[in-house]
């Protein structure tokens, strides 16, 4: 469950760690250690005067601060598609019919050995499985869930997303678009301060329950609970979740915009 966080998403807990406070702020090093701990790529250091107690006296104050300059010479092209995505992803309505048929698709007349989480069984059998997907109108439109499609689900998929045409796909109302705010988030590294990045993964995490809650497996045994989205109950219980992860996303993407703006390089 959670380290899908650390195995689908390639950063290591370290890297969440690590403290970064943002494009335009500096930061004052009041020691040698505070100057050790900002000799990191993408930073840079700077010294200004401050009038002491005298009128004359003066003392030299130690800054670092994120180089843009450098940063955008190195990660420009990225960060600008990054922006693209979250500008377009915002401004397009969300969509909530989708019900989490992309975990289903995901073990579509396969057999027992061939699941991606062979470690869990399925809720339901095998056959009753296939035929919730084959019972529901899949159109999803993430990219990164559609790949992992059976070669038998993907041609019922109304959608064809692609990994090139994502800004034109994605949409907020998708959980995995909502995970991926971490993964763009982690990207930006160092020009987006720590808390958005943390509140990234934590929308990450809460999403990925009801991810796998929803999904054919049986995680019950792990402590987690049942979306039956098979039925009415399950399905108005994964849209009321749905539509609150979707404002949380909402509410994330527009800060990072924010925080985004800051830098001079950035087209719109």
């Amino acid at each position: 469950m959670e380290d899908f966080l650390f195995t689908y998403y390639p950063f290591k807990p370290g890297q969440l760690a690590v403290w970064h406070p943002g494009a335009g702020r500096r930061v004052e090093l009041l020691t040698d250690d505070d100057a050790a701990v900002f000799d990191r790529r993408w930073y840079r250091s700077s010294e200004r005067s401050r009038s002491s107690t005298g009128a004359s006296d003066s003392e030299a104050i130690r800054f670092a601060e994120v180089d843009l300059d450098a940063w955008w010479a190195d990660r420009g092209d990225g960060a600008q598609f990054i922006a693209g995505l979250l500008w377009r992803t915002m401004e397009r309505p969300g969509t909530f019919g989708c019900f989490g048929m992309h975990e289903w698709a995901m073990v579509y007349r396969q057999r027992t050995d061939e699941h991606r989480h062979t470690q869990v069984p399925l809720r339901l059998t095998q056959r009753a499985t296939d035929a919730v997907v084959e019972s529901h109108r899949i159109k999803c439109s993430h990219f990164d869930a559609y790949r992992f499609f059976t070669p038998q689900a993907q041609p019922r998929n109304e959608l064809r997303p692609t990994r090139a045409g994502m800004q034109d796909n994605e949409q907020p109302g998708c959980l995995h678009a909502g995970m991926d705010l971490y993964k763009w988030a982690m990207k930006l590294v160092p020009v987006l301060p720590s808390e958005l990045t943390l509140e990234a993964f934590d929308l990450a995490r809460d999403i990925r329950v009801l991810d796998m809650e929803a999904s054919p497996y049986d995680l019950r045994d792990w402590g987690y609970g049942v979306v039956a989205v098979e039925t009415a109950e399950g399905k108005a219980e994964y849209v009321e979740r749905q539509r609150e992860f979707s404002r949380r996303g909402q509410l994330l993407r527009e800060r990072m915009l924010t925080e985004l703006e800051r830098i001079p390089h950035l087209r719109r």
